[in-house]
C-alpha cells in the first residue's frame, strides 16, 4: 500500500499491517495508506475477514505529534477530516474487521482500533485517548465511537482525564472484547475472524450495515431499514443454500452470493 503499510491477503483474511517503527505514529502519509488498505480490503472479493495489526511491539501510539505541533486552526481545519475519513474506510469496510493490539493503542491508534468491529488486546497492552493532555481532543473518533462503545459517563473519563487503561480495564468496560497473552494477539485475532470466511458474505455484510447504521437512527426507523435489508437476502444463493441445508439437515455451502 505504501511505505509503512503492507496489505497481505492469506486464506481469506486480509492483513493490514501497519510498519512504522518504532511507534507507528500516525502522519499523514500512514493516513493515506490505511485508506489505500481499506478500500482495497472493501472491493476485493477474495478477502472475507480483515485483521488490523500493527506488529508484536506496539499497535499505534497516536499521530505524529511532531507533524501536528506546527499547526494553526486553518491548516488543521484542512488536515483533520482527511484522518477521520481514513478511519471511517477501515469502519465501512463491509466484512469483519478486527484489531489485534499489542503494546500502545493510543490517541489515533485508539481511534483506528475502535474503527473495526472487535479488539482483541494483548495483557500487557494500554489504551487511551491522551489528547487532553495535549490541550486538545481526540478528532478522528474518539469522542464520538468511544461513547458509543462504553457510554458516555466512561467515555468522558477516558477523554477528560487523558488517563490509559490497562487491558483488563479496557475489557470490564467493554472497550476491547477479548485479553491474550501478549504472543498470542495476531493468532487470537486471526481465530476470532476465521469462521466468518466461508460464511454468508452478503448476510454478513448486511448485518454489519444493519448495527452500524441502526446506531444512526432512530428505533423506527431503524427497524424499518432492518427489515428492508432481512427481504433483500431472500435474494441471494446464500439464503436459498442456507435454508436448504437446514431442511435437508446438513451443512450449508455458502459462495458468498
Amino acid at each position: 500500500m505504501g511505505e509503512h503499510v503492507r496489505f497481505e491477503v492469506t486464506d481469506g483474511i486480509g492483513t493490514i499491517r501497519l510498519d512504522r517503527p518504532p511507534m507507528n505514529a500516525l502522519n499523514t502519509a500512514i493516513q493515506e495508506d490505511i485508506r489505500a488498505a481499506a478500500d482495497r480490503a472493501a472491493a476485493d472479493d477474495a478477502v472475507r475477514a480483515v485483521v488490523v495489526y500493527g506488529g508484536e511491539k506496539v499497535f499505534a501510539a497516536g499521530a505524529d505529534i511532531k507533524e501536528m505541533a506546527g499547526m494553526g486552526y486553518a491548516a488543521m481545519a484542512a488536515r483533520g477530516p482527511g484522518l477521520s475519513s481514513a478511519f471511517d474506510a477501515v469502519a465501512r469496510i463491509p466484512k469483519p474487521v478486527v484489531a489485534a493490539i499489542t503494546g500502545y493503542a493510543l490517541g489515533g491508534g485508539c481511534e483506528l482500533a475502535l474503527a473495526c468491529d472487535w479488539r482483541v488486546a494483548a495483557a500487557d497492552a494500554k489504551l487511551g485517548q491522551p489528547e487532553i493532555t495535549l490541550g486538545v481532543i481526540p478528532g478522528a473518533g474518539g469522542t464520538q465511537r468511544l461513547g458509543r462503545l462504553v457510554g458516555p459517563a466512561k467515555a468522558k473519563d477516558l477523554v477528560m482525564s487523558g488517563r490509559f487503561v490497562d487491558a483488563g480495564e479496557a475489557l470490564a468496560m467493554g472497550l476491547v472484547d477479548r485479553v491474550v497473552p501478549a504472543g498470542e494477539v495476531y493468532e487470537a485475532a486471526l481465530a476470532l475472524v476465521r469462521p466468518y470466511v466461508n460464511g454468508p458474505a452478503l448476510a454478513l455484510r448486511a448485518a454489519k450495515l444493519a448495527v452500524d447504521r441502526g446506531l444512526q437512527l432512530d428505533l423506527a426507523s431503524g427497524l424499518a431499514f432492518e427489515s428492508q435489508l432481512f427481504a433483500a437476502l431472500f435474494g441471494t444463493h446464500d439464503k436459498a443454500e442456507g435454508m436448504a441445508a437446514f431442511v435437508e439437515k446438513r451443512k450449508p455451502d455458502f459462495t458468498g452470493t
